[in-house]
C-alpha cells in the first residue's frame, strides 16, 4: 500500500511519479502543434477514449491495439515512464493526462495541438475510483466509500479536485455551450440542474 506524492497541494499515486517531472511538464515539456491530447479526470472513461481514438487512427484496423499496450500507445504525461516516452518519441504523439489545468504544459496554449477532453458525472467518477483503489496499490487504501466521499469532497481525489479541473472560464465556456446545443431537450434529462 503507497500513501500520495503531494504536488502544490494535489495528490498524485506515490509510485511511478515524481515532483522534479510534475514541474518540468509544466515550465519546460513541449507540445507539438501535430499532437492529441486526452485529458480527463481519473475514472473518467479515459481508456475507452484511447481506444477509440487509436481506432480512428487507424481507420478502424485493431492490429496496432491488438500488438501494442495502451500505454505506449497514448502515454501518461505526468508518470516517469510515459513522460520518458513522451519526451523521446518522433512524429504526432498521442498523450494522456489527468493533470488539472494549472499543471499542464504551458506550451499547449500555443500550439495547433487539439484536446479531447472527458467529462463524466462527478457520482460515477467517485463510485468507480473508490472501487478502483480499493483494489490496488497505488495509493492508501480507502478505508470505506464513507470516508472516500469525505476525501472526494473536499477536494483530494487523485490529481485533485474534480469539479476545479477546469478553470472557471473554461467550466462557464463548457456550460454556454452545453445550453445551447441543448435546446428543445426536457429539462427533466439533466436532473443536476
Amino acid at each position: 500500500m503507497s500513501d500520495y506524492l503531494w504536488f502544490e497541494g494535489i495528490p498524485f499515486p506515490a509510485l511511478g511519479f515524481e515532483k522534479e517531472i510534475l514541474k518540468e511538464i509544466g515550465d519546460k515539456f513541449v507540445v507539438r502543434d501535430e499532437d492529441t491530447v486526452m485529458l480527463t479526470y481519473p475514472k473518467s472513461g479515459t481508456n475507452w477514449l484511447i481506444e477509440i481514438v487509436c481506432l480512428i487512427q487507424t481507420k478502424g484496423n485493431p492490429q496496432w491495439i491488438q500488438s501494442e499496450p495502451i500505454w505506449k500507445r497514448s502515454p501518461w504525461i505526468e508518470s516517469e515512464d510515459g513522460y520518458h516516452t513522451l519526451i523521446n518519441k518522433e512524429g504526432p504523439r498521442l498523450i494522456s493526462s489527468h493533470l488539472p489545468f494549472h499543471l499542464f504544459p504551458k506550451s499547449f496554449f500555443s500550439s495547433k495541438a487539439k484536446m479531447i477532453y472527458v467529462i463524466r458525472n462527478p457520482r460515477d467518477v467517485l463510485v468507480s475510483a473508490y472501487f478502483f483503489l480499493h483494489k490496488t496499490n497505488l495509493v492508501k487504501n480507502p478505508e470505506s466509500l464513507i470516508n472516500y466521499f469525505e476525501w472526494f469532497l473536499k477536494g483530494n481525489g487523485t490529481t485533485g479536485d474534480w469539479k476545479n479541473h477546469f478553470t472557471v472560464a473554461q467550466a462557464e465556456a463548457f456550460d454556454k455551450v452545453f445550453q445551447e446545443k441543448m435546446i428543445g431537450f426536457p429539462p427533466e434529462l439533466f436532473p443536476w440542474q
